[in-house]
């Protein structure tokens, strides 16, 4: 999959450099630019990080009504660096570790560092005037017991059954005002996902382990009603080609497309032209680290 990704970016940025042009442009075919929102990781549990953090695998947050890319990238920071100095108040014996990507990975519960990212974002929302808005990737699909079929939440000692697990979600959505949630439930639970979808109101319900960037998964989710957003990583379906053909379905059917990075990341920036070449309204690339900043960095400069 690597290799194909690989050679299939490589003719692509031929191609683009043949007409003297940027890649983006020669993806979207159009001269017009229209950037992603930033979707960025602030807080992170499961398994991006060591035992003792939140079970929920990303606390995300997303600026809304910015001038420029650059002024919600700043945003993010700042939330980033809000939910830090929060930690250091609230949490006793947080060192200031973080996870993966760049996330404060601390010693809580999952709905306590719910709370304080939402904190941190209203409080930089009156600062900036920008409204932040929070969500997650449960990544419940790390959390799923096949043989219990439960989901097991370790930190806070509970397991849940699929049904419990909707209902679960949906009070979080409510409670905490969330606009997305990622990965809610487990990769195959498909009638689950249409479940939820049909009761969480305006709150995007993406799937990322659900769709895997396959068009055939999410022509069964657009027939079955299954989310309304999905995830775009090219390197988990190969070319170029194959991802644009799954975007391509995915709005035609109201699907929201997420241009997304990967846990294990490099300097690399392509992704940021894939998400303008795609017309993906967002893209999830992290906040701070090199390897995030690399695309966030080259969204800047278009």
């Amino acid at each position: 999959g690597n290799t194909a990704y690989a050679i299939s970016l490589a003719v692509a940025e031929a191609a683009s450099s043949t007409h003297n042009i940027p890649l983006f442009h020669h993806l979207s075919g159009s001269e017009e630019v229209v950037l992603p929102l930033p979707l960025g990781n602030v807080l992170g549990g499961g398994m991006h990080t060591g035992k003792g953090t939140p079970d929920i695998q990303e606390y995300l947050v997303l600026p809304v009504g910015c001038e420029s890319f650059l002024e919600a990238f700043m945003v993010n920071v700042k939330v980033h660096s809000r939910v830090g100095i929060l930690l250091e108040k609230k949490v006793s014996g947080f060192t200031g570790g973080r996870g993966d990507e760049g996330a404060w990975a601390p010693p809580m519960g999952n709905e306590d560092a719910l709370e304080l990212v939402v904190e941190a974002s209203e409080w930089v929302s009156s600062e900036t005037g920008i409204k932040v808005r929070v969500g997650l990737d449960v990544a419940a699909t790390t959390l799923w017991n096949s043989i219990s079929k439960h989901y097991m939440y370790i930190r806070e000692g509970k397991s849940r059954s699929p049904w419990e697990q909707v209902d679960y979600i949906l009070g979080l959505i409510k409670k905490f005002r969330l606009f997305y949630v990622e990965d809610p439930l487990n990769e195959g639970d498909f009638e689950g996902f249409t479940e939820l979808t049909r009761k969480a109101g305006d709150c995007l319900i993406c799937g990322d382990d659900l769709f895997v960037t396959n068009m055939h998964r999410l022509n069964m989710g657009v027939k079955l009603g299954a989310a309304n957003a999905l995830i775009i990583k090219p390197n988990q379906v190969g070319t170029i080609s194959k991802t644009q053909q799954t975007v391509k379905l995915a709005k035609s059917a109201g699907f929201i497309p997420v241009a997304s990075h990967r846990s294990g990341e490099t300097l690399d920036s392509h992704l940021a032209h894939l998400a303008i070449g795609f017309s993906c309204p967002m893209i999830k690339a992290g906040v701070i680290g090199g390897e995030r900043i690399a695309k966030l960095n080259e969204l800047i400069r278009i």
